[in-house]
């Protein structure tokens, strides 16, 4: 139980995926411009890296490894993701499409945020057993969504106040990131 806090206080925290190991920068900063959208891209994020983790564990361990095709893992794994994400597509579209449409072409991207391969392939790297790999996805997929969330309403703020014009846009928003991450680099004596 103690390996598996440290776990969960490592991943979502600590090593948080966006803000300390700069994965998955691309919907980070493209999707957080409401926090309404953001929410919803973590959440599909947390399912689909939870699930990820999940199938990628069950198939490293019980095909991969058996057959000696450890070499295969990062292309059988990119597979995996990229039906994980239909799914999760299809399902948004029949079941909430406001979602759908305002996360638009962000939510085929998960199938190449790096985030989801990099917590599979960590998973492995790190030797984690079944539930160690599960709760470690779980984790970092809520760090995601944490640091999605935080950032869209730092953006909504951002919106109503009078900046410069040279900070306007792209510059701001870099910098509110940049702060982001020092501010999660203080939760790094936690573990």
């Amino acid at each position: 139980m103690k390996t598996l806090i440290i776990i969960i206080v490592g991943s979502a925290l600590v090593n948080n995926v966006v803000l300390s190991q700069f994965l998955g920068i691309c919907p980070f900063l493209g999707v957080s411009k409401k926090v309404e959208t953001a929410t919803g891209m973590g959440g599909a994020v947390v399912f689909v890296i939870t699930i990820a983790s999940f199938f990628t564990g069950l198939i490293y361990d019980y095909i991969l490894v058996p057959l000696d095709f450890t070499f295969l893992n990062t292309i059988v794994f990119i597979l995996v993701i990229a039906a994980l994400v239909q799914f999760v597509e299809m399902f948004l579209k029949k079941s909430i499409p406001s979602l759908y449409r305002a996360l638009g072409v962000y939510l085929p991207l998960i199938t190449t945020n790096c985030a989801v391969l990099g917590v599979a392939l960590l998973n492995v790297q790190k030797s984690y057993n079944l539930l160690q790999g599960v709760v470690n996805g779980f984790a970092t997929a809520v760090g995601f969504l944490f640091a999605i969330t935080i950032m869209a309403g730092i953006r909504e703020k951002i919106e109503y106040n009078n900046i410069s014009e040279n900070w306007q846009g792209t510059p701001i928003v870099l910098i509110s990131a940049c702060l982001m991450a020092i501010a999660f680099f203080g939760f790094s004596g936690l573990i």
